[in-house]
């Protein structure tokens, strides 16, 4: 599932190969998108930059012209050469960019839309987030700040309140919690403020580890690691190894379905005991 490292990957990785760039061709299967295109072609525009908001990414053509997409769950955008063949159905294509070196496509992007930066500046949902994690100039402090208004959660939905917090999923969530020793539903009331400055500090070190060059790839999973380790079975702490020893304790690994969306959170019942 995309997170905070895997949209900063795709955003880096999309800037290297199409900033500076002429577009040469423009389509898309939505309707709002593609009437955008008709009034002011995109076809000419020069992409002068594609950046990571959080889980948003934002490619900024000339002209004041700004496509904003979010993965959601299955969302991706793949990168080709000119003719080469994509590797998912063209069923699954939302939006395509072609110029002369490469083919950007949107497979499965379920939020695209025009944005200038004007509206960007006023998006409700886009100027409402936290402090990015992946943001050389992040303000924890401000973080700890947003946390103390969120008054009725567990400290697991804080930390996935991107208006609390921008960038951090189900993944990172679990993974923070665990290195950081604190059990996932304390309520976040009762979580200090120290406390909550170092699950912040092993935040960004999770993150950086997973946006290094070393890292690079488009894809949700491939270098996402927390433990700071290479082998992709060793990769993470506790998500997904439900029933499996704990990496420091050997303690069983448990799992829950929690929230709205009944995402799954897992901890160590021993590494993290109620009331931590």
């Amino acid at each position: 599932m995309p997170e905070g490292d895997t949209i900063y990957r795709a955003a880096q990785t999309l800037q290297r190969a199409l900033g500076g760039e002429v577009v040469t061709g423009f389509r898309s299967v939505y309707p709002a998108v593609t009437r955008v295109d008709i009034d002011t072609p995109v076809s000419g525009r020069t992409i002068d930059a594609i950046r990571a908001v959080g889980k948003h990414l934002l490619i900024t053509f000339s002209g004041d012209l700004i496509l904003h997409t979010h993965m959601r769950m299955h969302g991706a955008w793949h990168l080709y050469r000119p003719l080469e063949r994509w590797h998912r159905p063209s069923a699954d294509m939302r939006i395509v960019i072609d110029t002369r070196r490469f083919v950007a496509v949107a497979f499965l992007v379920p939020v695209a839309a025009w944005l200038t930066a004007a509206t960007l500046a006023q998006h409700p949902v886009i100027a409402a987030l936290g402090p990015d994690l992946t943001d050389p100039a992040f303000d924890a402090a401000d973080v700890v700040r947003r946390a103390r208004t969120r008054t009725g959660q567990t400290i697991e939905d804080t930390l996935l309140d991107q208006r609390v917090v921008a960038g951090i999923g189900n993944v990172f969530k679990s993974e923070v919690l665990f290195e950081g020793g604190v059990h996932p539903f304390q309520p976040t009331t009762e979580v200090p403020d120290e406390t909550l400055a170092r699950l912040l500090v092993v935040a960004q070190r999770q993150m950086r580890m997973s946006i290094m060059p070393a890292a690079a790839s488009l894809s949700p999973a491939r270098g996402r690691r927390t433990t700071g380790r290479l082998d992709p079975r060793e990769s993470l702490w506790v998500y997904g190894r439900g029933g499996r020893p704990c990496r420091r304790c050997g303690t069983p690994i448990r799992s829950r379905q929690s929230g709205a969306d009944a995402r799954l959170t897992y901890w160590c019942p021993q590494c993290q005991p109620e009331g931590r």
